[in-house]
């Protein structure tokens, strides 16, 4: 594969990872103050955090992506390369769930089979090139803390998040 058409898969990579990242921030445009209203547990981290941590974690997530494909190629790599699409189309709808509809119950079953969708992408792109696993383990190690953090939120404000 020329230079060139490794560069443009990547650039294409992201920018799909990073559609996904927008169409989930758009749910979240009030996620600042909605979080800063919310009962929170002592070990919640600041809403600051969440905007480079996540930055990064798709940055990550877009490069193992591309390596998967660089090395096999979409057909090769169809199945990894679609439970990459589909738990980043869950990514992006947990926070419709959660911030825009302020349904924390059916964010919290969502986000376990995310969760569920990020090991199965992380097994398979493992298996096609280990450091496009390897890349995914911040996102899973996030998204489990998340799980807790999730949960915890929903059941501390039953009155805003249903």
């Amino acid at each position: 594969m020329n230079l060139s058409k490794q560069f443009l898969g990547l650039l294409g990579w992201l920018g799909v990872t990073f559609f996904a990242a927008a169409l989930g921030a758009w749910a979240s445009i009030q996620a600042g103050s909605f979080y800063a209203e919310l009962a929170r547990p002592d070990w919640a981290p600041p809403g600051s955090w969440f905007s480079p941590v996540w930055t990064s974690l798709f940055v990550l997530m877009g490069i193992a992506a591309w390596l998967a494909w660089r090395e096999k190629g979409f057909q090769e790599a169809r199945g990894a390369l679609i439970l990459y699409l589909v738990q980043l189309a869950m990514n992006a709808l947990w926070s419709w769930l959660f911030f825009g509809w302020k349904m924390g119950g059916a964010a919290f079953a969502e986000i376990i089979v995310l969760w569920i969708l990020i090991a199965l992408t992380l097994r398979a792109f493992w298996r096609i090139k280990p450091i496009a696993g390897l890349l995914l383990v911040p996102y899973l190690l996030w998204v489990s803390f998340a799980v807790g953090l999730n949960y915890t939120v929903w059941q501390l404000n039953p009155q805003l998040l249903g």
